[in-house]
């Protein structure tokens, strides 16, 4: 009776699909050919030469690309989503505040569904992108590629660290911006990494530095412009990116440290919505739902908060050199941010900038945690912060040099942004 249960029509199916190759063996067909008697007899005529040519022919069709393969690794990131969903529910417990929030989420992801599928078809299916492509040895060492359509010179290169409590960080999180970048002819890196509880955050800290240490050693082969590096983070992310920069600068400040790639090789970091100080903050990610033992358990104890801290780090004198290595700073924040609020950005920008950081904050009135990095570029028109960041990347082009318009809140207008900026380069209102 069990054996009944098994479709003959399996043996078919398996021979079909892409994956199978010439080492797999072929006793599944047998009983399909035993019920046509001349199925038998014309498979014992077939010479050898016909086998080799059709395993041959067999074999080039298996290692041309596929719709159905493409399907597939669509299928496999879906899971690895779904899996992660799943761990995260578990850790919180399915608390009523995740599960009101889940719903809502839920509620909203349908409404911006149309925008959603259009970026996941060219997440999935541009020949543009280059997903996952490998940086580390840990499972979740990948980052995606987003090259522009025009390849004729070198072009600048933005590494993205994205955001995600994290917990829920993905690379595909950063489609819709390395989309929006690379048509404006900027290579996009994003850059995934290990989540809570797969790592702490000094393992998140870890990958983010190799993934920058890839793009800044690699990103030449893909047409990227070595001199023309920069960092992005949000959320999360930018918490992340900003103590992987310190802890490099640390490193290069010390002696006998060795380092695969140098805060110097990046001309500009970009931070958006990002928190800085987890000492002030703890209570209220508590209240919004990140409960207090999971966020300590991600930052590995409360001891280790102040380490964790960008904010707290540049403000001790015995670190004052590495602090001085880091790049110009622009810090990007919604003042209607709730996640997040907006004076974590404010704060951190006057320690940057009494430690004598380059350090610049750009706030936008009425914006929350996501209109920048979501709602605004899907519902189209004009997208202050892409421009923002674009004026920046391409202030040394010619053509872009004289449309560069800045938007900036609270701070003194008409000074160098940047230091190897051109003199007739200035902020403007």
């Amino acid at each position: 009776m069990q054996s009944e249960s098994v479709p003959r029509g399996i043996a078919f199916t398996r021979d079909s699909g892409e994956e199978s190759s010439g080492d797999e063996e072929l006793p599944e067909e047998g009983p399909l050919l035993r019920r046509v008697p001349s199925a038998s007899r014309r498979r014992r005529a077939i010479s050898e030469p016909s086998l080799s040519s059709l395993s041959s022919a067999s074999a080039s069709a298996s290692n041309r690309p596929s719709f159905r393969r493409e399907v597939g690794h669509a299928a496999a990131e879906t899971f690895l989503l779904t899996r992660l969903t799943l761990i995260l529910l578990r850790y919180l417990g399915v608390g009523y505040r995740w599960i009101t929030r889940f719903l809502a989420l839920g509620c909203y992801a349908i409404l911006l569904m149309p925008g959603f599928i259009q970026v996941g078809y060219y997440y999935f299916f541009s020949s543009q992108v280059s997903r996952s492509v490998v940086y580390g040895e840990q499972p979740r060492n990948r980052l995606d590629l987003y090259l522009p359509t025009n390849s004729d010179q070198l072009k600048p290169v933005v590494a993205f660290v994205t955001g995600g409590a994290w917990i829920i960080g993905y690379k595909a999180w950063g489609a819709l911006l390395g989309k929006r970048l690379a048509e404006r002819g900027i290579i996009v890196a994003c850059i995934d990494y290990r989540n809570f509880p797969q790592g702490t955050i000094s393992d998140m800290i870890k990958d983010a530095s190799q993934g920058i240490s890839f793009v800044c050693n690699n990103i030449a082969c893909y047409g990227g412009d070595p001199n023309r590096i920069y960092l992005i983070g949000q959320s999360a992310g930018a918490h992340i990116a900003a103590c992987t920069l310190l802890d490099q600068a640390l490193k290069e400040s010390g002696e006998g440290e060795n380092t695969t790639w140098s805060v110097s090789q990046i001309k500009a970091y970009f931070s958006l919505s990002g928190c800085y100080n987890l000492l002030n903050l703890v209570d209220h990610f508590h209240s919004r739902g990140l409960y207090r033992s999971i966020f300590l358990s991600i930052m590995e104890g409360e001891q280790s908060l102040r380490r964790h801290s960008p904010e707290v780090v540049v403000k001790d004198t015995y670190v004052r050199h590495a602090v001085s290595l880091l790049p110009p700073i622009i810090l990007f924040h919604g003042t209607s941010d709730y996640s997040i609020p907006s004076n974590a950005s404010e704060t951190f920008a006057d320690a940057l900038q009494t430690a004598g950081v380059q350090a610049k904050l750009v706030l936008y009135e009425g914006k929350t945690h996501t209109d920048l990095f979501l709602q605004d570029p899907l519902r189209g028109g004009r997208d202050e912060l892409l421009e923002d960041i674009i004026s920046v990347i391409h202030a040394g082009d010619e053509f872009l040099r004289s449309r560069a318009v800045w938007y900036y809140y609270n701070l003194d207008h008409g000074e160098n942004l940047l230091p190897n900026l051109p003199s007739s380069y200035m902020i403007s209102r």
